[in-house]
């Protein structure tokens, strides 16, 4: 069986999980393709009501996004949701806004049931790199406070931001209480432990190699296959060939992380006062924060190339230190990157396929997965087992096709993010 993807967080998994291959043919309610936080999720909310489900991951649980992201648990669904008004209407704009609020707290319940350790921290920052930013994140907070966020705001200007980051590289800063982090891993692997519990059917090692649509759907694997009245997809970036118009919504994507030595309390303290996650808000966006061991976990360069760099701590090292100069003596200890998904509008895909009504998804995060992944399981158990006005709303927003096919479009969209860069540096 293949293992997890080095990294820092395979390291410190606190469990060790194993499920079979899927052998024989087996019956389901539901047969849900997908081992990250979207299956787990999707496969417990359906288990908590009654419904049999058989989990198919082609790898290990938790080997993709879900188990190497960075750790940042921060409100919100998708990127400038105020775009899909002509297609939702303003009140489902603020529906959206209000689901992204439920989304976090769905984590929190989710570990809080389960007794899932996963060092989940509370507190999160945006970063405002140049004076525009400072002023989206005024507009931001004044947005959230007007929708009832439920959870302390602070925004702080570029004199107090030694409260939350030792740089002097940012304008000012927008506290979240309400947003945080977490271990992933440790998360999808408590996740996975609670569905097992609750009489889910979970394979590992069983990569689905054909499907068969209908009535029922037929599920095939090197071994085996699952015959369901319903079937889930929540491959995201990793659904290659096994749904073409799926695969042609969502751009793979690479996003890197390395993770430093453990560092004294006192340098840590100084680096990320209240220990709270952070992110920038340049598009090609630097986050980072602290482990529960006191290493510094930074990440970023999301590369559309399709290409990981060879060496990711030699690229991702120097970006660092541009945040923090201070860490030039510290050694980096873990380096790794993955695919994250990418839709052409930012927002979340959780629908139905036209033409076959039995079968569902959910893919494309943009790099916020943490959350919308449980609100996704959510919507998704309730669309199937019954009705879901969140599900209905996410249904009714259109998703465009990427240009060039598969081999074209990364190329293409990497030299359209070459402008985003660019403009970045003006």
């Amino acid at each position: 069986m293949q293992p997890h993807a080095p990294s820092y967080y395979a390291a410190t998994a606190n469990q060790t999980l194993s499920f079979p291959p899927l052998e024989g043919e087996v019956q389901a309610d539901v047969c849900v393709v997908g081992g990250g936080f979207s299956g787990l999720n999707t496969a417990l909310e359906l288990a908590e009501r009654g419904a049999r489900v058989v989990l198919l991951e082609a790898r290990r649980i938790g080997w993709g996004a879900s188990g190497r992201n960075g750790g940042q648990l921060i409100r919100g669904v998708g990127h400038d949701v105020e775009q899909f008004e002509s297609v939702i209407g303003a009140e489902g704009v603020r529906e959206l806004k209000r689901l992204g609020f439920e989304a976090v707290e769905l984590v929190r319940q989710r570990i809080a049931r389960h007794g899932i350790d996963c060092d989940l921290t509370w507190g999160f920052a945006d970063l405002a790199n140049k004076p525009r930013h400072w002023q989206h994140l005024q507009e931001e907070h004044s947005a959230l406070q007007a929708l009832g966020y439920p959870h302390p705001l602070r925004l702080l200007p570029k004199a107090q931001l030694a409260e939350v980051v030792g740089s002097d590289r940012y304008q000012g800063a927008l506290v979240d209480e309400g947003s945080g982090h977490l271990h992933p891993l440790n998360l999808a692997l408590g996740e996975a432990a609670a569905a097992r519990a609750l009489g889910v059917q979970l394979h590992e090692d069983s990569q689905v190699t054909r499907l068969e649509y209908g009535s029922k759907v037929q599920v095939h694997t090197a071994r085996g296959r699952v015959s369901a009245d319903t079937l889930v997809l929540c491959c995201n970036a990793y659904i290659d060939d096994l749904q073409p118009d799926l695969a042609a919504q969502v751009l793979p994507a690479g996003s890197y992380v390395i993770a430093t030595e453990p560092l004294s309390a006192e340098r840590a303290a100084r680096l990320l006062p209240g220990n709270r996650a952070v992110c920038d808000q340049n598009v090609a966006v630097d986050y980072f924060r602290l482990s529960a061991d006191r290493r510094l976990l930074f990440g970023g360069a999301c590369h559309y190339s399709g290409r990981d760099p060879k060496d990711i701590a030699g690229y991702m090292r120097p970006k660092m230190l541009e945040v923090f100069p201070e860490l030039a003596d510290v050694r980096v200890d873990y380096a790794w990157g993955g695919m994250i998904g990418i839709g052409a509008n930012r927002l979340p895909q959780i629908g139905r396929l036209r033409e076959q009504p039995n079968v569902f998804h959910a893919q494309a995060y943009a790099g916020h997965g943490v959350n919308a992944t449980h609100l996704a399981g959510h919507l998704l158990a309730e669309a199937i087992l019954a009705q879901s006005a969140g599900f209905d709303l996410f249904a009714q927003v259109p998703h465009a096709r990427f240009p060039g096919g598969r081999h074209l479009r990364s190329p293409l969209l990497a030299l359209g993010m070459l402008w985003y860069r660019l403009k970045d540096r003006l």
